[in-house]
């Protein structure tokens, strides 16, 4: 399936290509590690949101890392990837198909990926990524993140995971996961998985010791097989 974006033409990856991730998803031109950042498609009602992803995509770039994300250019995603772009590292784009009448996609990707569901998206995301920023969100980017912890839970990964805990933002949410873990329906060690980060200098030290280009995940499990 095809689907034309400002005369450019894209295959339409679907739930069936994601049966054979590697086919769907071709790395080998790939120059540097890419790093999953989940946001939001909005800026929030505090400017130091979106001085923090614009300093979050500087520093990637900065530091020879790039960006996988969900391709929009509004919102706190729009400013991560303008930054990424700007500082000339890779940054690939992966959205659904019926997303493109909520959220206009960057015109300036390395790589623009359609897909034909939210499943199939995040599969993507997770096939490309290397590790996972979680900046401030909504309902979709809590989903996410939460997601790929279940994933690391199950063994599905073995990828580093960052909740960016700008402004405070997280701090409810963190108090939670703790009284989850304290009430029993949590381990402690996947609790300890997900790294709470408070600056955007601590997120990427610990990048830069963690993160390993091809790691592996087992993203055929992720497809539901």
């Amino acid at each position: 399936m095809q689907m034309k974006i400002n005369n450019d033409t894209y295959e339409v990856i679907t739930s069936q290509d994601i049966t054979d991730i590697e086919k769907a998803v071709d790395k080998s031109a790939l120059t540097m590690p890419l790093v999953a950042v989940y946001c939001g498609s909005r800026l929030g009602n505090d400017v130091i949101y979106e001085q923090a992803a614009r300093e979050l995509g500087m520093a990637l770039a900065d530091n020879g890392m790039g960006l996988v994300y969900g391709g929009a250019s509004i919102g706190l995603m729009g400013a991560v990837a303008d930054e990424v772009i700007r500082g000339g590292a890779e940054a690939v784009g992966v959205i659904p198909t019926f997303m493109l009448k909520h959220e206009i996609a960057h015109e300036q990707l390395t790589r623009l990926h359609l897909t034909d569901t939210m499943h199939t998206r995040k599969t993507v995301m997770a096939e490309y990524a290397d590790a996972f920023i979680t900046l401030p969100g909504g309902l979709g980017t809590l989903e996410e993140i939460m997601e790929i912890a279940t994933w690391r839970q199950l063994y599905q990964h073995e990828k580093p995971m960052i909740i960016l805990n700008i402004n405070g933002f997280y701090d409810r949410m963190i108090e939670h996961l703790k009284y989850t873990t304290e009430q029993g329906f949590m381990k402690q060690e996947d609790l300890e998985r997900l790294v709470v980060c408070n600056t955007i200098g601590d997120a990427i030290d610990l990048l830069q010791t963690m993160v390993k280009i091809d790691a592996a995940v087992n993203t055929e499990k992720m497809a539901g097989n």
